[in-house]
């Protein structure tokens, strides 16, 4: 691979500390996560004290006051040995990230060093049974109710759904008003009328807990507004792009490690008296996966360049999130298939790998929006 300038020595030192808390505290659970499709919430606190939780938020709200080249490394860790349960990027890179470019004084005060702390887990409620990424057509309303606001609907598709102490809600405010007539909210977990639904019987990210919510009549006050009224899809649409990008960032990092996994399987493999990997086929295929890799890492970290820069546009958000993901499942396809059986099991590393990435071409808007918000700028 061509060299990464991406990082100095001091992100290397963190990479290090950020490999030995997840072999300690998150890759002996897994398993046994996986079987509860649930994580347990002493991870979360666990990684609190690590200060790997909004580590991009200032200091003065809990943060370590960090930028996205630290997230990054998070990310690209969990991806090292497919530890796709703890979902702290979404509680501290999207979450977080919406108190704190649009919430008051008080809501970050009160919400941002909880969430930092591993105590408060959130999560983003977008994702409507009819609507998919359509986030215009949302169904779930909030109407006033002289100092309050009473939130009806249903979402579904929510990451943290079943953890979550605290959850971004986009619910409209004004009929007929399309995008313009949606506003976030912030919902604690314990609110009359809020319900969990089950969670998901998903064919991957098995230790991740996806909910049905459930909105009835749930009454929260005014000062839970979240950001400006009938402003919350231009808050969305801000923070996509950089959801894009920690998508790429996973399927560029899982390229990487899915080649060495099979390259080292195909090794020791003996097939008609050779290795698989001694089998001209099996060498180009692996070469082919190399190359497209490659070209996609340096496009990817161009990508977080820019993001740390503060430049990075939708448009190649958009670019960075479909290519790599589209890429990633073609390399899967061809790596399951050069371990035989075995990588349709999920004993091995390739086999879970499959199944949990499988979601990169839906999350974070599917590849064919993706498609169409590139093709409205041409």
């Amino acid at each position: 691979m061509i060299e990464r300038t991406l990082f100095g020595d001091e992100h290397n030192i963190f990479r290090e500390s950020v490999r030995r808390f997840l072999e300690k505290e998150i890759a002996p659970h897994h398993a046994r996560w996986e079987e509860q499709g649930i994580v347990d919430r002493s991870a979360w606190l666990a990684a609190g004290r690590e200060s790997l939780l909004c580590m991009t938020i200032p200091e003065q709200y809990g943060g370590a006051g960090l930028d996205r080249l630290y997230p990054t490394i998070l990310i690209e860790e969990l991806t090292r040995t497919n530890l796709s349960g703890p979902n702290f990027p979404l509680h501290s890179e999207i979450v977080a990230p919406y108190l704190l470019n649009y919430g008051t004084e008080e809501q970050k005060l009160e919400w941002l060093p909880q969430m930092a702390r591993g105590e408060v887990i959130g999560a983003v409620a977008m994702t409507e049974p009819s609507g998919g990424s359509d986030l215009a057509a949302l169904r779930t309303t909030a109407v006033r109710d002289g100092d309050d606001f009473v939130i009806n609907g249903q979402k579904t598709f929510i990451s943290n759904g079943h953890l979550a102490d605290l959850i971004v809600v986009a619910a409209r405010t004004t009929q007929g008003a399309g995008a313009k007539g949606v506003t976030l909210f912030l919902v604690e977990g314990d609110r009359p009328g809020f319900e969990r639904g089950r969670k998901l019987d998903k064919i991957g990210l098995r230790a991740q807990d996806t909910a049905e919510l459930f909105f009835n009549d749930v009454r929260v006050p005014a000062s839970n507004m979240l950001g400006q009224l009938d402003r919350g899809f231009i808050c969305l649409m801000q923070e996509l792009a950089w959801e894009r990008t920690s998508i790429a960032i996973r399927a560029a990092a899982l390229c990487e490690h899915a080649i060495r996994w099979t390259t080292d399987y195909t090794r020791d493999r003996q097939a008609f008296g050779q290795s698989l990997f001694d089998m001209q086929h099996t060498r180009f295929k692996l070469a082919d996966w190399h190359a497209q890799t490659q070209v996609m890492r340096v496009f990817v970290d161009r990508c977080i360049e820019l993001v740390v820069e503060g430049k990075l546009d939708a448009t190649t958000a958009a670019v960075a999130k479909f290519q790599a993901t589209d890429l990633l499942m073609r390399l899967l396809d061809d790596c399951v298939q050069m371990h035989g059986g075995y990588g349709f099991t999920r004993e091995y590393l390739i086999g879970r790998a499959y199944s949990d990435s499988r979601y990169t071409k839906i999350a974070g808007g599917s590849n064919e929006i993706m498609r169409e918000l590139i093709a409205r700028t041409l």
